[in-house]
């Protein structure tokens, strides 16, 4: 089993949830207990359904106060677990809130081991909030790992650390995890034949900075209990920071895509410049671009070997992944992003050899905004690693803009998790990249990027290669009929530089034929 560490601790309030939970259903019990006025109608007045703007405006009232941080009195048994005991604790079936339906299924998750952060969850049936609270007897503990038992009596409600949801995503009758939400603002989800690997967040404040990274934390979830012939799970949640409150709507479908319908709205409680919209979060240790400075048997390591994106100018970009030496942050500046994503192209089982991991299954997650973003940049961060158990490769959008305090700023959007983001324009993408010393030349790198074949016509492409810094030597187009690929290879010469961003495109008579290949060369 591999052990990934891909939750940072982030300290988080809890203080306010639970009192404004409790004023939201004592407001429901005020309307539709109160004695009428004389002469008036005796039917009571509708109930309104708990909805979106309830947690906007707990968002607000947050965003107007000081920020208050609760850490998780871990007690008795919960206290000190190791990673094995923890792993060692599940949340009992016959506990679920839902239990009977064929559709969907719902784990509450124990605090404990890195998730010592309190989360409020509720139950939302009928529009009604129903506030959940934490009992140790709602989790199985393997004697194996407790020979000396369970310790309820100096347990309290030490609150919960997330939630799973499972669905019968892969076959009619077994009931698949499909998304879990733990750890700060993490979240990530599978779709149909592919395995965990990236994750998203609520939000990313400061990643790759010198300040220091902050961390939100989602303090509480509404999970409303989905209708006989709903195919999606509506989630809301309420995130809070020392920078910003916010409130968040997940509308979850699973399938072949597991996509998540998603709208924001942030309280900034101090103006932000350094705020990331709709972070993913995943891992590259090494591939073909890179295997010198690696010692393993295997040819390639990694969650995602690409950032994809769409500009709002419909320009199709990917920025290949690669294991740097030192912190590596890019941005592509844009007005209206149409789509960005950290894929997964290579599928293959022989492309990284390893039956355990089996990275060729991890997902791919693509973020489409659905409305104007305005001017920002999707910013990519690559942070050095010695191995594959942290997550080191951010992206998120940018905006512009400052987000001032005391403002609301809303951001809606489509994040589908899938083998491949779902883009299907009729142009030429890269397959894979790798590179490697020239042979003819000591002080150049030779790359090679092959790009699908199928899409190219009789007529050789013309390439156009780029190099912000130093210089392009030698360069051939090449047709690999029987492996399906069109090979461009070129030689980069540093002359002396330390950095350098490296772009190919393949051209024909009326434009591009291929998307185009972004690199970041860096000496090491």
């Amino acid at each position: 089993m591999h052990r990934r560490v891909f939750v940072k601790s982030a300290g988080a309030a809890l203080t306010a949830v639970s009192a404004l939970t409790s004023g939201l259903g004592a407001a429901f019990a005020q309307e539709t207990t109160a004695e009428p006025a004389a002469g008036q109608p005796i039917d009571a007045a509708p109930v309104k359904p708990f909805d979106f703007e309830d947690v906007a405006a707990m968002a607000k009232e947050l965003a107007s106060k000081p920020y208050a941080y609760r850490d998780s009195d871990l007690a008795g048994t919960f206290a000190n677990l190791t990673y094995d005991q923890y792993r060692g604790i599940r949340f009992r079936r016959d506990r679920d809130p839902w239990a009977g339906s064929r559709d969907f299924a719902l784990d509450l998750l124990p605090p404990g081991a890195i998730f010592h952060e309190p989360v409020d969850i509720s139950l939302v049936d009928d529009g009604v909030v129903i506030p959940v609270k934490f009992d140790p007897h709602m989790f199985e503990f393997d004697p194996t790992l407790f020979p000396d038992g369970v310790d309820y009596e100096t347990i309290g409600n030490m609150g919960f650390s997330g939630f799973r949801l499972r669905a019968p995503l892969n076959r009619p009758d077994v009931m698949d995890e499909f998304c879990v939400f733990q750890g700060a603002s993490y979240f990530r989800a599978v779709a149909r034949g592919t395995l965990y690997g990236i994750s998203a967040r609520g939000l990313a404040i400061g990643t790759g900075s010198a300040e220091g990274e902050e961390f939100p934390l989602f303090r509480g979830f509404w999970i409303h209990k989905p209708g006989a012939q709903e195919r999606s799970v509506l989630i809301h949640a309420l995130l809070d920071s020392k920078s910003v409150s916010g409130a968040f709507e997940f509308r979850v479908t699973p399938g072949a895509e597991t996509v998540f319908d998603t709208r924001v709205a942030l309280f900034p409680r101090q103006d932000m410049s350094n705020a990331g919209i709709a972070p993913l979060t995943s891992m590259y240790w090494f591939g073909p671009t890179d295997r010198t400075r690696v010692d393993d048997y295997r040819p390639a390591v990694h969650d995602s070997d690409g950032l994809q994106m769409l500009t709002g100018g419909e320009q199709r970009l990917w920025r290949v992944l690669s294991g740097h030496s030192t912190l590596q942050i890019s941005a592509f500046l844009d007005q209206d992003p149409l789509g960005f994503g950290l894929a997964q192209r290579a599928r293959s089982f022989d492309a990284y050899q390893d039956a355990e991991a089996r990275y060729e299954k991890r997902p791919s997650a693509w973020i489409a905004p659905q409305d104007g973003w305005g001017k920002g940049s999707v910013t990519l961060v690559e942070i050095p690693v010695q191995n594959e158990f942290n997550d080191n490769i951010v992206s998120y959008w940018q905006p512009g803009d400052v987000l001032k305090a005391g403002e609301r700023y809303n951001f809606n959007y489509m994040l589908s998790f899938a083998p491949e983001p779902p883009d299907s324009a009729p142009i030429a993408r890269v397959v894979e990249t790798m590179s490697g010393a020239s042979v003819n030349n000591p002080t150049a790198r030779s790359y090679v990027i092959d790009y699908d074949l199928d899409l190219f016509g009789s007529d050789d492409p013309v390439p156009q290669i780029k190099a912000s810094a130093g210089s392009i030597g030698h360069s051939y187009l090449l047709r690999l009929p029987e492996q399906g690929r069109m090979r461009l290879a070129f030689e980069y010469i540093p002359e002396g530089g330390k950095l350098a961003d490296l772009s190919a495109v393949l051209n024909g008579p009326e434009g591009p034929l291929s998307e185009t290949w972004i690199a970041r060369w860096t000496r090491e």
